[in-house]
Protein backbone atom coordinates (compact mmCIF):
# COMPACT_ATOMS: atom_id res chain seq x y z
CA UNK A 1 0.00 0.00 0.00
CA UNK A 2 1.32 3.33 -0.68
CA UNK A 3 1.77 5.82 1.77
CA UNK A 4 -0.93 9.00 1.16
CA UNK A 5 1.32 11.55 2.95
CA UNK A 6 4.57 13.07 3.43
CA UNK A 7 5.84 16.01 5.87
CA UNK A 8 7.54 18.66 5.19
CA UNK A 9 10.33 18.52 8.47
CA UNK A 10 10.17 21.96 10.16
CA UNK A 11 8.25 23.87 7.66
CA UNK A 12 4.74 23.05 8.85
CA UNK A 13 3.63 22.20 5.63
CA UNK A 14 1.61 19.32 4.62
CA UNK A 15 2.46 16.92 1.35
CA UNK A 16 -0.19 14.31 0.38
CA UNK A 17 -1.73 12.50 -3.07
CA UNK A 18 -5.27 13.70 -3.92
CA UNK A 19 -7.64 11.44 -3.43
CA UNK A 20 -7.63 8.85 -6.86
CA UNK A 21 -11.17 8.52 -8.15
CA UNK A 22 -12.56 10.66 -5.87
CA UNK A 23 -13.91 14.32 -5.93
CA UNK A 24 -11.22 16.47 -5.60
CA UNK A 25 -10.85 20.28 -6.14
CA UNK A 26 -8.62 21.30 -9.51
CA UNK A 27 -6.76 23.80 -8.81
CA UNK A 28 -4.96 25.20 -12.18
CA UNK A 29 -1.17 26.77 -11.61
CA UNK A 30 0.54 29.22 -13.51
CA UNK A 31 4.57 29.50 -14.22
CA UNK A 32 5.32 32.37 -11.78
CA UNK A 33 6.99 35.49 -13.74
CA UNK A 34 10.43 35.57 -13.60
CA UNK A 35 10.70 39.11 -12.08
CA UNK A 36 7.47 39.49 -9.90
CA UNK A 37 5.61 42.97 -10.87
CA UNK A 38 3.62 44.60 -7.85
CA UNK A 39 1.00 47.24 -7.31
CA UNK A 40 0.90 49.65 -3.91
CA UNK A 41 -1.38 52.04 -2.97
CA UNK A 42 -0.39 54.61 -0.58
CA UNK A 43 -3.44 56.85 0.96
CA UNK A 44 -2.92 60.08 2.77
CA UNK A 45 -5.86 61.99 4.51
CA UNK A 46 -7.49 65.70 3.92
CA UNK A 47 -6.45 66.48 0.56
CA UNK A 48 -3.00 68.72 -0.75
CA UNK A 49 -2.62 72.20 -0.60
CA UNK A 50 -2.55 71.79 -4.82
CA UNK A 51 -0.47 75.33 -5.27
CA UNK A 52 2.71 73.61 -3.44
CA UNK A 53 1.65 70.32 -5.20
CA UNK A 54 1.10 71.13 -8.68
CA UNK A 55 4.17 71.36 -11.37
CA UNK A 56 3.98 74.24 -13.80
CA UNK A 57 3.83 72.63 -17.24
CA UNK A 58 3.49 69.44 -18.40
CA UNK A 59 6.60 67.93 -19.57
CA UNK A 60 9.72 67.19 -17.96
CA UNK A 61 9.35 67.22 -14.50
CA UNK A 62 10.08 70.15 -12.12
CA UNK A 63 9.57 69.17 -8.46
CA UNK A 64 7.58 71.69 -6.70
CA UNK A 65 8.77 72.56 -3.40
CA UNK A 66 6.08 70.27 -1.64
CA UNK A 67 7.39 67.13 -4.11
CA UNK A 68 11.20 67.94 -3.63
CA UNK A 69 11.99 65.15 -1.17
CA UNK A 70 11.32 62.60 -4.25
CA UNK A 71 14.17 64.21 -5.95
CA UNK A 72 16.52 60.68 -5.64
CA UNK A 73 14.09 59.04 -7.49
CA UNK A 74 12.30 61.68 -9.46
CA UNK A 75 13.36 59.49 -12.90
CA UNK A 76 11.05 56.51 -11.48
CA UNK A 77 8.30 58.90 -11.34
CA UNK A 78 5.37 60.90 -12.74
CA UNK A 79 2.77 63.82 -11.22
CA UNK A 80 -0.74 63.51 -13.14
CA UNK A 81 -2.97 66.12 -13.04
CA UNK A 82 -6.45 66.15 -14.33
CA UNK A 83 -7.59 62.57 -12.63
CA UNK A 84 -11.31 62.05 -10.76
CA UNK A 85 -13.27 60.25 -9.24
CA UNK A 86 -16.73 61.34 -9.26
CA UNK A 87 -18.63 58.18 -8.20
CA UNK A 88 -16.46 59.52 -4.52
CA UNK A 89 -19.06 62.29 -4.20
CA UNK A 90 -20.91 61.56 -0.78
CA UNK A 91 -25.03 62.41 -0.76
CA UNK A 92 -24.58 65.43 0.80
CA UNK A 93 -22.09 65.65 3.58
CA UNK A 94 -19.46 63.78 4.10
CA UNK A 95 -16.54 64.10 1.47
CA UNK A 96 -14.09 62.45 3.50
CA UNK A 97 -15.79 58.59 4.48
CA UNK A 98 -17.10 58.67 1.26
CA UNK A 99 -13.98 59.57 -1.13
CA UNK A 100 -12.00 57.45 1.07
CA UNK A 101 -14.37 54.25 0.38
CA UNK A 102 -14.16 54.88 -3.58
CA UNK A 103 -10.37 55.75 -3.29
CA UNK A 104 -9.34 52.56 -4.87
CA UNK A 105 -12.60 51.41 -5.93
CA UNK A 106 -14.28 53.65 -7.69
CA UNK A 107 -17.93 53.01 -6.93
CA UNK A 108 -20.08 55.16 -5.21
CA UNK A 109 -20.32 54.23 -1.27
CA UNK A 110 -24.07 53.81 -0.33
CA UNK A 111 -24.91 55.99 2.87
CA UNK A 112 -25.07 54.39 5.81
CA UNK A 113 -24.00 54.41 9.55
CA UNK A 114 -25.20 50.71 10.13
CA UNK A 115 -26.37 48.04 7.82
CA UNK A 116 -26.38 47.79 4.22
CA UNK A 117 -22.98 49.01 3.46
CA UNK A 118 -22.15 49.06 0.01
CA UNK A 119 -19.35 49.80 -2.15
CA UNK A 120 -17.53 48.18 -5.27
CA UNK A 121 -14.38 45.79 -5.30
CA UNK A 122 -11.31 47.54 -5.07
CA UNK A 123 -8.40 47.79 -7.85
CA UNK A 124 -5.89 46.02 -5.32
CA UNK A 125 -8.12 43.00 -4.71
CA UNK A 126 -8.52 43.08 -8.50
CA UNK A 127 -4.70 42.50 -8.58
CA UNK A 128 -4.68 40.02 -5.56
CA UNK A 129 -7.55 37.84 -7.29
CA UNK A 130 -4.97 37.10 -9.74
CA UNK A 131 -1.50 37.60 -8.45
CA UNK A 132 -1.96 35.25 -5.07
CA UNK A 133 -1.33 32.54 -7.11
CA UNK A 134 2.32 33.47 -7.19
CA UNK A 135 1.89 34.01 -3.09
CA UNK A 136 1.63 32.99 0.32
CA UNK A 137 0.23 35.91 1.22
CA UNK A 138 -2.70 37.38 -1.22
CA UNK A 139 -2.50 41.15 -0.26
CA UNK A 140 -1.78 43.16 2.81
CA UNK A 141 -3.61 45.79 4.35
CA UNK A 142 -1.66 48.52 6.26
CA UNK A 143 -2.21 51.32 7.81
CA UNK A 144 -0.88 54.11 10.83
CA UNK A 145 -4.86 54.05 12.84
CA UNK A 146 -6.73 51.25 13.59
CA UNK A 147 -10.85 51.88 14.71
CA UNK A 148 -13.59 49.27 13.97
CA UNK A 149 -15.96 49.17 10.70
CA UNK A 150 -19.05 49.64 12.66
CA UNK A 151 -20.46 53.49 13.65
CA UNK A 152 -20.47 57.01 12.24
CA UNK A 153 -17.38 58.45 11.44
CA UNK A 154 -18.39 61.45 8.90
CA UNK A 155 -22.42 62.87 8.46
CA UNK A 156 -23.64 59.56 8.32
CA UNK A 157 -21.35 57.37 6.66
CA UNK A 158 -20.24 54.23 8.29
CA UNK A 159 -16.64 53.92 9.74
CA UNK A 160 -15.92 51.17 7.16
CA UNK A 161 -15.82 53.95 4.56
CA UNK A 162 -13.32 55.88 6.69
CA UNK A 163 -11.23 53.28 7.94
CA UNK A 164 -10.38 50.93 5.07
CA UNK A 165 -9.63 51.13 1.42
CA UNK A 166 -9.19 47.51 0.08
CA UNK A 167 -12.45 46.02 -0.74
CA UNK A 168 -12.85 42.07 -1.35
CA UNK A 169 -16.09 42.85 -2.43
CA UNK A 170 -19.23 45.95 -2.25
CA UNK A 171 -19.87 44.94 1.18
CA UNK A 172 -16.92 43.33 2.30
CA UNK A 173 -14.09 46.04 3.42
CA UNK A 174 -10.74 44.26 4.24
CA UNK A 175 -9.19 45.62 7.83
CA UNK A 176 -6.08 46.97 7.89
CA UNK A 177 -2.86 45.49 10.34
CA UNK A 178 -1.21 48.60 11.97
CA UNK A 179 1.25 46.96 14.37
CA UNK A 180 4.49 46.37 13.27
CA UNK A 181 4.62 43.40 15.32
CA UNK A 182 1.54 41.65 13.99
CA UNK A 183 2.89 42.78 10.41
CA UNK A 184 6.15 40.68 11.17
CA UNK A 185 4.40 37.74 12.20
CA UNK A 186 2.26 37.60 9.81
CA UNK A 187 5.74 37.41 7.30
CA UNK A 188 8.49 35.67 8.81
CA UNK A 189 6.17 33.19 11.35
CA UNK A 190 8.02 30.06 11.45
CA UNK A 191 11.71 31.83 10.04
CA UNK A 192 14.21 31.42 11.94
CA UNK A 193 16.00 35.20 12.38
CA UNK A 194 19.12 33.90 13.43
CA UNK A 195 20.17 31.25 10.84
CA UNK A 196 22.97 31.33 9.05
CA UNK A 197 22.76 30.83 5.20
CA UNK A 198 24.06 28.03 5.12
CA UNK A 199 21.76 26.51 7.63
CA UNK A 200 18.95 27.82 5.36
CA UNK A 201 19.96 26.53 2.66
CA UNK A 202 20.81 23.15 3.60
CA UNK A 203 16.73 23.36 5.48
CA UNK A 204 15.89 24.46 1.68
CA UNK A 205 17.42 21.78 0.00
CA UNK A 206 15.84 18.68 2.54
CA UNK A 207 12.77 20.42 1.41
CA UNK A 208 13.40 19.66 -1.76
CA UNK A 209 14.47 16.19 -1.30
CA UNK A 210 11.26 15.72 0.14
CA UNK A 211 9.77 17.12 -2.58
CA UNK A 212 11.50 15.46 -4.89
CA UNK A 213 10.96 11.98 -3.11
CA UNK A 214 7.47 12.83 -3.46
CA UNK A 215 7.28 13.25 -7.23
CA UNK A 216 9.17 10.05 -7.93
CA UNK A 217 6.49 8.10 -5.90
CA UNK A 218 3.71 9.81 -7.53
CA UNK A 219 5.61 8.83 -11.00
CA UNK A 220 5.78 5.48 -9.48
CA UNK A 221 1.89 4.97 -9.25
CA UNK A 222 1.17 6.48 -12.53
CA UNK A 223 1.41 2.94 -14.35
CA UNK A 224 -0.73 1.20 -11.82
CA UNK A 225 -3.95 3.18 -12.19
CA UNK A 226 -6.52 4.18 -14.74
CA UNK A 227 -6.63 7.55 -17.24
CA UNK A 228 -8.61 9.22 -14.66
CA UNK A 229 -6.74 8.74 -12.24
CA UNK A 230 -3.64 9.56 -13.86
CA UNK A 231 -4.82 12.91 -14.69
CA UNK A 232 -4.98 14.05 -11.33
CA UNK A 233 -1.68 12.59 -10.49
CA UNK A 234 -0.46 14.65 -13.44
CA UNK A 235 -2.10 17.77 -11.24
CA UNK A 236 -0.44 17.11 -8.44
CA UNK A 237 2.73 16.81 -9.72
CA UNK A 238 2.78 19.99 -11.06
CA UNK A 239 1.40 21.77 -8.31
CA UNK A 240 4.32 19.77 -6.36
CA UNK A 241 6.53 21.45 -9.53
CA UNK A 242 5.23 24.93 -8.90
CA UNK A 243 6.34 24.94 -4.93
CA UNK A 244 9.57 23.83 -6.13
CA UNK A 245 10.21 26.68 -8.43
CA UNK A 246 9.00 28.89 -5.78
CA UNK A 247 11.38 27.23 -3.24
CA UNK A 248 14.02 27.69 -5.60
CA UNK A 249 14.22 31.49 -5.04
CA UNK A 250 17.96 32.64 -4.08
CA UNK A 251 17.76 32.19 0.20
CA UNK A 252 19.96 35.34 0.53
CA UNK A 253 17.54 38.14 -0.88
CA UNK A 254 15.07 37.30 1.86
CA UNK A 255 17.02 37.76 5.43
CA UNK A 256 14.57 38.20 8.14
CA UNK A 257 15.15 41.01 10.79
CA UNK A 258 14.91 41.68 14.29
CA UNK A 259 11.13 41.50 14.93
CA UNK A 260 9.75 45.16 16.17
CA UNK A 261 9.24 46.38 19.22
CA UNK A 262 5.46 47.27 20.28
CA UNK A 263 5.37 50.89 20.60
CA UNK A 264 6.55 53.70 18.03
CA UNK A 265 6.46 57.37 17.35
CA UNK A 266 4.42 58.30 14.19
CA UNK A 267 7.46 58.81 11.46
CA UNK A 268 9.59 55.92 13.61
CA UNK A 269 6.15 53.74 12.81
CA UNK A 270 5.54 54.73 9.14
CA UNK A 271 9.71 53.92 8.18
CA UNK A 272 9.52 50.69 10.24
CA UNK A 273 5.77 50.09 7.95
CA UNK A 274 7.73 50.73 5.09
CA UNK A 275 10.92 48.79 5.85
CA UNK A 276 7.74 45.51 6.30
CA UNK A 277 6.51 46.63 2.91
CA UNK A 278 9.64 46.16 1.57
CA UNK A 279 10.57 43.14 2.86
CA UNK A 280 7.07 41.83 1.96
CA UNK A 281 7.81 42.18 -1.98
CA UNK A 282 11.48 41.48 -1.73
CA UNK A 283 10.23 37.85 0.27
CA UNK A 284 7.73 37.70 -2.62
CA UNK A 285 5.23 36.85 0.10
CA UNK A 286 2.41 39.15 -1.64
CA UNK A 287 2.81 41.54 -4.48
CA UNK A 288 -0.26 43.50 -3.70
CA UNK A 289 -0.31 45.95 -0.62
CA UNK A 290 -2.53 48.80 0.16
CA UNK A 291 -1.59 51.44 3.00
CA UNK A 292 -2.99 54.19 4.87
CA UNK A 293 -1.31 57.07 6.52
CA UNK A 294 -4.09 58.03 8.90
CA UNK A 295 -7.93 57.55 8.82
CA UNK A 296 -10.55 59.82 6.77
CA UNK A 297 -10.77 63.50 8.22
CA UNK A 298 -7.16 62.57 9.96
CA UNK A 299 -7.46 65.18 12.68
CA UNK A 300 -3.57 64.25 13.81
CA UNK A 301 -1.52 66.84 15.63
CA UNK A 302 1.92 67.48 13.64
CA UNK A 303 3.28 69.81 16.78
CA UNK A 304 6.62 67.25 15.90
CA UNK A 305 7.15 69.19 12.71
CA UNK A 306 6.50 72.55 14.41
CA UNK A 307 2.53 73.01 13.51
CA UNK A 308 -0.02 73.73 15.75
CA UNK A 309 -3.97 72.27 15.07
CA UNK A 310 -5.24 69.44 13.61
CA UNK A 311 -4.93 68.13 10.17
CA UNK A 312 -8.38 68.25 9.23
CA UNK A 313 -9.02 71.23 10.74
CA UNK A 314 -6.14 73.24 9.18
CA UNK A 315 -7.45 71.53 5.62
CA UNK A 316 -10.41 73.52 6.16
CA UNK A 317 -7.97 76.74 5.75
CA UNK A 318 -11.15 79.22 4.16
CA UNK A 319 -7.41 80.82 2.52
CA UNK A 320 -6.10 81.72 5.85
CA UNK A 321 -1.85 81.96 5.01
CA UNK A 322 -1.52 80.63 8.40
CA UNK A 323 -2.85 77.31 7.57
CA UNK A 324 -1.53 77.27 4.05
CA UNK A 325 1.38 77.42 5.62
CA UNK A 326 0.77 74.35 8.03
CA UNK A 327 -0.73 72.52 5.54
CA UNK A 328 2.50 72.91 3.42
CA UNK A 329 4.78 71.52 5.92
CA UNK A 330 2.52 68.52 6.88
CA UNK A 331 2.37 67.83 2.37
CA UNK A 332 6.44 67.78 2.39
CA UNK A 333 6.42 65.59 5.76
CA UNK A 334 3.74 63.27 4.22
CA UNK A 335 6.26 63.53 0.93
CA UNK A 336 9.37 62.63 2.42
CA UNK A 337 7.96 59.69 4.27
CA UNK A 338 6.74 58.15 0.79
CA UNK A 339 10.04 59.15 -0.63
CA UNK A 340 11.53 57.19 1.91
CA UNK A 341 9.38 54.05 0.89
CA UNK A 342 10.70 54.69 -2.88
CA UNK A 343 14.23 55.15 -1.48
CA UNK A 344 14.03 51.97 0.09
CA UNK A 345 12.57 50.31 -3.38
CA UNK A 346 15.38 51.45 -5.59
CA UNK A 347 18.00 50.44 -3.38
CA UNK A 348 16.96 46.51 -4.27
CA UNK A 349 18.42 45.50 -7.41
CA UNK A 350 16.02 42.34 -9.24
CA UNK A 351 17.18 39.48 -11.47
CA UNK A 352 16.09 41.31 -14.54
CA UNK A 353 18.85 44.08 -13.73
CA UNK A 354 15.78 46.56 -12.53
CA UNK A 355 15.30 47.72 -9.19
CA UNK A 356 12.12 46.94 -7.29
CA UNK A 357 10.79 50.15 -7.96
CA UNK A 358 11.17 49.89 -11.68
CA UNK A 359 9.28 46.77 -11.52
CA UNK A 360 6.26 47.71 -9.58
CA UNK A 361 3.54 50.75 -9.69
CA UNK A 362 2.84 52.34 -6.73
CA UNK A 363 0.47 54.94 -6.68
CA UNK A 364 0.22 57.99 -4.28
CA UNK A 365 -3.31 60.11 -3.51
CA UNK A 366 -5.29 61.42 -1.08
CA UNK A 367 -9.58 60.82 -0.82
CA UNK A 368 -9.92 64.58 -2.11
CA UNK A 369 -8.12 67.88 -3.84
CA UNK A 370 -8.35 70.02 -1.49
CA UNK A 371 -9.63 69.78 2.41
CA UNK A 372 -11.42 73.36 2.26
CA UNK A 373 -13.34 72.43 -1.42
CA UNK A 374 -13.44 68.87 -0.58
CA UNK A 375 -13.20 68.74 -4.43
CA UNK A 376 -13.18 64.72 -6.02
CA UNK A 377 -11.53 66.55 -9.13
CA UNK A 378 -7.76 66.89 -10.14
CA UNK A 379 -7.02 65.13 -7.77
CA UNK A 380 -3.01 64.83 -6.10
CA UNK A 381 -1.49 61.67 -7.99
CA UNK A 382 1.74 60.46 -8.21
CA UNK A 383 2.62 57.10 -10.11
CA UNK A 384 6.19 55.84 -9.03
CA UNK A 385 7.99 53.20 -10.60
CA UNK A 386 7.90 51.54 -14.04
CA UNK A 387 5.40 48.98 -14.26
CA UNK A 388 7.91 46.65 -15.25
CA UNK A 389 8.94 48.92 -18.36
CA UNK A 390 5.31 49.96 -19.18
CA UNK A 391 5.48 53.25 -17.75
CA UNK A 392 7.60 56.34 -19.06
CA UNK A 393 8.49 58.60 -15.83
CA UNK A 394 10.25 61.87 -15.11
CA UNK A 395 7.22 63.63 -16.00
CA UNK A 396 4.55 65.97 -15.56
CA UNK A 397 1.22 64.18 -17.38
CA UNK A 398 -1.64 67.03 -17.74
CA UNK A 399 -5.04 65.22 -19.11
CA UNK A 400 -8.50 66.83 -19.44
CA UNK A 401 -11.38 65.23 -16.60
CA UNK A 402 -10.27 61.94 -16.89
CA UNK A 403 -11.78 58.67 -14.68
CA UNK A 404 -8.85 57.91 -12.09
CA UNK A 405 -10.53 54.15 -13.04
CA UNK A 406 -8.51 54.54 -16.10
CA UNK A 407 -5.24 54.69 -14.86
CA UNK A 408 -5.76 51.52 -12.35
CA UNK A 409 -6.63 49.86 -15.21
CA UNK A 410 -3.03 50.88 -17.13
CA UNK A 411 -1.90 49.70 -13.20
CA UNK A 412 -3.19 46.28 -13.38
CA UNK A 413 -2.61 45.53 -17.20
CA UNK A 414 1.13 46.73 -16.28
CA UNK A 415 1.43 44.06 -13.54
CA UNK A 416 0.52 41.19 -15.66
CA UNK A 417 -3.52 41.23 -14.50
CA UNK A 418 -5.63 41.97 -17.52
CA UNK A 419 -8.51 44.64 -16.97
CA UNK A 420 -10.38 46.30 -20.49
CA UNK A 421 -12.27 49.06 -17.50
CA UNK A 422 -12.53 49.38 -13.88
CA UNK A 423 -14.92 50.88 -11.72
CA UNK A 424 -16.59 54.05 -13.85
CA UNK A 425 -13.56 54.21 -16.50
CA UNK A 426 -13.52 53.60 -20.06
CA UNK A 427 -10.38 51.92 -20.71
CA UNK A 428 -6.47 52.66 -19.72
CA UNK A 429 -5.48 55.68 -19.36
CA UNK A 430 -3.97 56.64 -23.09
CA UNK A 431 -1.50 59.25 -21.75
CA UNK A 432 0.85 56.67 -20.07
CA UNK A 433 1.20 55.01 -23.53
Amino acid sequence: MVSRRWFLGGAGAMIGLPLLEAAMPRVSHAEPTPTPKRILAYYVPCGIHMAAWTPAAPGDLILTPTLLPLAKVKEKLQVISGLQNLLARPDGPGDHASGTGAFLTCAHPFKTDGAGIKNGISMDQVAAAELKKFTRIASLQIGTDGGGGTGNCDSGYSCAYARNISWASATQPLPKTTSPQVLFDTLFSGFDPKATLIEQQRRLKYKKSVLDYALAEANGLKAKVGKTDNLKIDEYMSGIRDLETKLAAPVATCSVPTRPVADYAFEAKIKILSDLMVLAFQCDATRVISFMMGNAGDNRSFDFIGVSGGHHSLSHHGGSATSHDGLKKIDKWEITQFAYLLEKMDAIVEPNGMTMLDNSSVFFSSEIEDGDAHRHTNLPVILAGKGGGAFKTNRHVKVAATPIANLFTSMLNASGVPNTKFGDGTGPLAALA
